[in-house]
């Protein structure tokens, strides 16, 4: 703009190359970049620990990441091939800054800001310096993006690579240069690989380049780039489709409203008039982004569930986009920026409750550190303990020092040696042969009314406490009960160092 007023005559004479170049985007791309990842380390670094608490996601990666990689490999090819990568990054961390909670959760907070800087640039590019700063901004408030800067898990990893793979895309629109769509399709691919999921925005994408009648040249080097994402992550989803039982779980869309709450906004946003610049209109690419992933995992839910938010939780990345945009418009249509600020105390100051409820181990399905610490300080040396079912063995594996003195009824053979989440299991004879030798049982299990497979073993599990065993007092912790058990032959059995006896221990129910 300031080329143009000082006199395009100078311009052409003394330097006609200069005159046609764009005046340097450096600062406005150094506040866009900068800001966004300050405040998303800053975020993700308040209250990571969560009083030193991990959920049962963490703690199969903080199990697994700690093998070998040998190790990570074999157990893969039974369970958990969909994040083997993820587990294999996660092992190099941990060699090489210690495997602690903190080193657990780091690389998503890195990775979520890595990702707000993306949604900056994209912003700046298709909307202007001040739509990108407040896209950027927007994003790491996000409750789910704080939500998920937070966990070791490969979710804030997945979003960045979609964030850094979708700039790629719009810049290699306008260029065309094969080595920009060869960067687009590697990155691409590195989010599938660490989620399959991902390959759900190669729709959105699509449909982005159809809506923008982009030139035919170039949706014929996006679909080669598609192509190769796809051809990529094919031996991948073939291996772990024979594992879909790691979603079984899965009995419905999980947190819906949510998801479609963010869609609603998303569309009312993109109905104003937001900035345009570039072959790529800001609200053709978000719009998709924000949209057809989930609704093509609804869609596949028909047949079988799959729908869980985090599966996209990129589309934060449209909602960001869009947010910023419209606030960009709505300040550009206001002669005075009072409102804007009110408005813009009054959404933060929303957003402080729920912010400080993300922090608490209470956010999370469960909490594997409290479940650990109730059957350390239930159990006494000697006792059996029994995991009903066997793959919440998961939940005590992160901490073995919590059942350390007590005797596993029904494994067989331990996780790590055999390549497995949970270890498996004695046939159900062996099992209920092994709970009849011992007078006290600490059994964990899931909440009540949650579901728990059924197999011999589980059956026989549970029939063998109801026929030779009374309850004598059930703790409950975030997601899961810890009940102790006791032979039917000793009515009155002692209370130890880890008193189990309802007067002893008020955590206790009956």
């Amino acid at each position: 703009m300031s080329i143009d007023q000082r006199g395009p005559a100078v311009a052409r004479t003394v330097s006609p190359p200069v005159s046609a170049r764009r005046p340097s985007p450096s600062p406005a791309k150094a506040v866009v970049v900068i800001a966004p990842l300050s405040l998303t380390i800053a975020l993700g670094l308040w209250g990571i620990h969560r009083k030193n608490t991990m959920w049962g996601d963490e703690a199969v990666t903080y199990q697994l990441a700690h093998r070998d990689l040998s190790q990570i490999w074999l157990t893969a090819q039974h369970v958990d091939l969909v994040h083997a990568l993820h587990y294999a990054v996660m092992h190099e961390i941990f060699g090489l800054f210690g495997g602690g909670l903190l080193t657990l959760r780091l690389p998503s907070v890195l990775a979520m800001s890595v990702a707000a800087s993306g949604v900056g640039l994209l912003g700046l590019r298709l909307a202007g310096p001040r739509a990108g700063l407040l896209a950027g901004l927007v994003f790491p408030l996000l409750p789910q993006v704080q939500k998920y800067a937070q966990e070791g898990r490969s979710y804030a990893m997945v979003c960045a690579l979609v964030t850094w793979a979708t700039y790629a895309l719009v810049v290699s629109v306008p260029h065309r240069a094969r080595w920009r769509w060869a960067v687009y399709g590697f990155t691409m691919l590195l989010a599938c690989l660490l989620h399959e999921f991902a390959v759900l925005v190669l729709v959105a994408h699509g449909v982005t380049l159809v809506v923008s009648r982009v030139p035919r040249p170039v949706l014929r080097a996006w679909s080669v780039a598609a192509a190769g994402v796809v051809a990529g992550l094919l031996p991948l989803a073939i291996r772990s489709a024979g594992q879909s039982g790691q979603v079984s779980w899965i009995d419905g869309p999980v947190r819906l409203p949510g998801f479609l709450a963010v869609a609603v906004v998303g569309v009312a946003c993109a109905l104003a008039p937001l900035g345009v610049r570039g072959p790529v209109r800001l609200s053709a690419l978000a719009v998709p982004i924000v949209v057809l992933p989930g609704l093509l995992l609804l869609t596949a839910s028909l047949v079988k569930p799959l729908f869980v938010d985090r599966y996209v939780l990129y589309s934060s990345i449209g909602i960001a986009l869009l947010l910023g945009a419209w606030m960009d418009y709505f300040l550009r249509r206001q002669r005075t920026s009072r409102y804007a600020w009110i408005a813009a105390v009054a959404v933060l100051a929303a957003l402080v409750p729920t912010s400080v409820s993300l922090r608490t181990p209470q956010s999370r399905t469960n909490d594997v550190t409290a479940i650990g610490a109730t059957v350390r300080k239930e159990g006494r040396p000697g006792d059996g303990l029994l995991y009903l079912s066997g793959r919440y063995r998961a939940w005590t594996a992160a901490n073995p020092e919590d059942t350390r003195f007590l005797t596993d009824l029904a494994l067989a053979q331990d996780p790590v040696s055999s390549n497995t989440l949970a270890g498996v299991e004695l046939p159900a004879q062996g099992i209920a042969a092994r709970m009849l030798e011992f007078d006290r049982i600490i059994a964990v299990r899931d909440p009540a009314g949650a579901h728990s497979p059924t197999n011999p073993q589980e059956e026989t599990k549970t029939s063998t406490l109801r026929r030779h065993f009374r309850e004598y007092g059930t703790t409950r912790v975030n997601g899961a009960r810890v009940t102790v058990y006791v032979r039917d032959h000793d009515p009155s059995p002692k209370a130890g160092p880890g008193s189990n006896s309802p007067e002893a221990s008020g955590g206790l129910m009956g």
